[in-house]
């Protein structure tokens, strides 16, 4: 089945921006009084703002409120953007290439300020026909919701689609779209095997997705 369009996860594929959320929560849940458990970092890459407010400020045990958290959270990551946002290898390029070939979308678990703050800081906004983040779905990753809410937006149907993906949780989301999906494991953040086993392929850097990689998967 040919590809119709490819779908971008943004954090870790696009942007190099999980070391940056992990540094700027980790320092959020130190100062308000929570603790930062082993296995947080992996459990976090992929919620959607809401589930990972909730978490630090409940299970994490951070002295405010969700919402409260998910503010201050969120504008440090912009002040942060301001300053530099860390473009991972040619990912600028390699979204620009594939966009002459296909549609593209942009499913994220990043809030839809930080999505516009990144694509305008690469100037990449108009190569996506589709935006969205998983605040505005029923369920952040691994559920597909965001997948499948793109696919409809860009009138294709999922098994047409390939997504690209760094994360665990994201490889699960697009797999259970019914995507087929281009996985490009984080150096630091490394797939679980049952993720590695859901994608189609794995690549050891976004620099290597070519528009070859993609008609493979048809």
């Amino acid at each position: 089945m040919t590809v119709d369009a490819v779908v971008f996860d943004l954090d870790g594929v696009i942007v190099d921006s999980e070391p940056v959320w992990e540094e700027v929560r980790r320092a959020y849940v130190a100062a308000r009084g929570g603790t930062w458990q082993p296995d947080t970092q992996r459990r976090l890459m992929g919620m959607s703002t809401g589930e990972w407010a909730e978490y630090l400020s409940g299970e994490l045990g951070v002295d405010r409120s969700a919402e409260q958290v998910a503010v201050d959270v969120v504008e440090e990551m912009a002040r942060r953007y301001a300053v530099r946002v860390p473009l991972i290898d040619d990912a600028d390029l390699v979204v620009r290439r594939l966009a002459a070939r296909w549609p593209l979308g942009l499913a994220s678990s990043s809030p839809t300020r930080l999505i516009a703050a990144a694509l305008t800081a690469a100037d990449l906004t108009a190569e996506f026909r589709v935006t969205l983040s998983t605040e505005r779905t029923a369920r952040g990753k691994p559920a597909p919701d965001v997948y499948l809410a793109v696919a409809e937006r860009l009138g294709v149907d999922p098994a047409r689609c390939a997504a690209v993906e760094d994360s665990s949780n994201g490889v699960r989301s697009a797999a259970a779209a019914g995507m087929r999906v281009i996985a490009v494991p984080h150096g630091l953040y490394p797939l679980d095997p049952d993720a590695a086993d859901l994608a189609a392929t794995v690549l050891s850097s976004v620099h290597d997705l070519t528009p070859e990689v993609v008609d493979r998967l048809g």
